[in-house]
This record gives structure tokens, sequence and C-alpha cells, in this order.
């Protein structure tokens, strides 16, 4: 399923609520930052615009020029969403903070498409609980297996790097004692090109120029794990539920399922609610 083009709006900004749910909690937090935009607006700031981008992943808000992310809102993160019934144009949701755990109430005019806005919301949120039952699962052992690869060849690439400096140490140091037991004169110390076994010292080197050719021919490339993770077999739009925006599996791959499976059991409140409770609070 396809979801809208970017939705573009004013971002009021965000502010800490006490609550992951309720009217009364985002009412609060849609009046403060009003007055807020009202202080701002009376200095002769003006209210940023910012591009939101909703599908199964999240709700991104994005600066409309340069495409840079301001804020990436996992869905399953996301436990209110609320559209103003008498404006038609205010809209908020509530995030939990992936590094704080604080939750944050997002406010956006968006210029009298609130309601879309808000369903469409609950909509990516619906599918994509759908989406991590199909393939969350299924997939931990595998994500397990990766991870420890991964944590493994690290350790490897560290022990390698030990090794390498304690060779050049050995090197080194027969060196100098070449240097002293030699008679004057005939000081021939060893050349730098090898290491004490007689051989080439270790050195990292492109892929294409130490892997042996066949045929006379290269042999294919690896393709790079971005490239795999972006592959599943959800096809052109594939959903990966572990990821999370860095690109990297997570090193606690079950927290992260853990966490995962309690936001979306919690679920999406969506509702219609009026804000502005004063006429001169309409237009702030």
């Amino acid at each position: 399923r396809g979801f809208p083009d970017p939705y573009c709006s004013n971002f009021l900004g965000s502010t800490e609520v006490e609550q992951p749910k309720g009217t009364e909690v985002v009412r609060d937090a849609v009046r403060k930052l009003k007055f807020a935009r009202h202080i701002k607006k009376s200095e002769g700031q003006k209210t940023p615009k910012v591009e939101l981008q909703i599908s199964i992943y999240g709700v991104k808000i994005l600066d409309p020029k340069t495409k840079e992310v301001q804020h990436n809102c996992q869905l399953h993160r996301i436990s209110f969403c609320a559209d103003d019934k008498t404006d038609k144009r205010i809209f908020t949701f509530i995030c939990k903070d992936s590094e704080s755990n604080k939750h944050l109430c997002y406010v956006f005019d968006s210029e009298k498409c609130a309601e879309e806005i808000t369903l469409t919301i609950g909509q990516a949120f619906d599918l994509a609980y759908r989406k991590f039952l199909e393939s969350g699962g299924k997939d931990v052992e595998t994500r397990k297996q990766i991870a420890g690869l991964q944590k493994r060849i690290q350790e490897l690439e560290t022990e390698n790097i030990e090794l390498k400096n304690k060779v050049q140490d050995l090197e080194n140091q027969l060196r100098i004692n070449q240097i002293h037991t030699s008679p004057a004169g005939s000081v021939t110390p060893k050349s730098p090109s090898t290491d004490i076994f007689d051989m080439v010292p270790f050195s990292p080197i492109s892929p294409q120029s130490s892997t042996p050719t066949r045929n006379g021919t290269q042999p294919p490339p690896v393709p790079s794990r971005s490239a795999e993770i972006k592959r599943d077999l959800f096809g052109a739009e594939p959903f990966d539920p572990f990821s999370c925006g860095a690109g990297d599996f997570p090193p606690d791959i079950q927290s992260k399922l853990d966490e995962m499976q309690e936001g979306f059991k919690m679920g999406l409140t969506l509702e219609g609610t009026v804000f502005c409770l004063d006429p001169l609070d309409s237009r702030c």
C-alpha cells in the first residue's frame, strides 16, 4: 500500500508531557505551544515549516528545503494522535523519545488537513503492526546470528590490529639488537620490507587487488550489507522491524523486539477533540 505524498505543515514545536495518552494532556500541550508561538510572533519570529513523511516505518519531520531529518518518530513509540474538530488545522501526537524515554507531544498547524494526517498515521500504525507480527518473530534467530557474527568480526579485527602491533614491536626490537651486536662498519639492519619470519608484513589492501582472479576475469563484487537490508520477502517496499534509522542491527535483538511489541500492544489512540477553548486562543 502506498502512502500520500509528504504533507507540508507549520511546526509549533514539541513539549514533554507526563502521560502517553489523554485529551487533557495534549490540550494543555497545544495551548502551551500556541502561547509560545504567539510570543515568538510578537518578537518577529516566524513559525518554521516542515515536511511530514508518513510510512510504516514512522513519521519523519524534515526540513522542506534541505530534506534533513529533524525528528524520526517510530510508529510503535507513538501512542496518541488527535486533531482539532473546530480548527481543522491543528493536530498533535505523543511519541516516546528513543533516548530519554520521555513522552513528547508534537504540535503542528497543517492548514486544514489535520484530520487526514491523523487518519494516515492511524492507518500506518495498523499496517506496521501487522507487518511486525508477520516478520518480526520469524526473523529473531536470524537477526541474532547476524548480530553475533558482526560482533565476532569486530573482535577479530581488534585482535588482528593487536597482533600487527606486536609484530611491529618485535621487528623494532630485533633491529635494535642487530645494531648493538653487529661489528663496527658492518651494520646491516634487516630490511624493513620483511618481518622476523622473513615475510612481507601484512598490510590491508583493497578486496579487488587481493582477490585472485579466475580465467583472467575479476570475480563479481560482494553486495553491500545495506543492499541486503533493503531486500526481504515483502518485495518493493519491505518492512524491517529492526530498522531504526542508523542502519545497523541493535546489539540486543530481543530487547528491541520486546520494546516494539510493548509499544504496538499499547495501541494508538486517534481522537478528534477541541483544543481551542477560548475565542482569543483559536488564532494565536
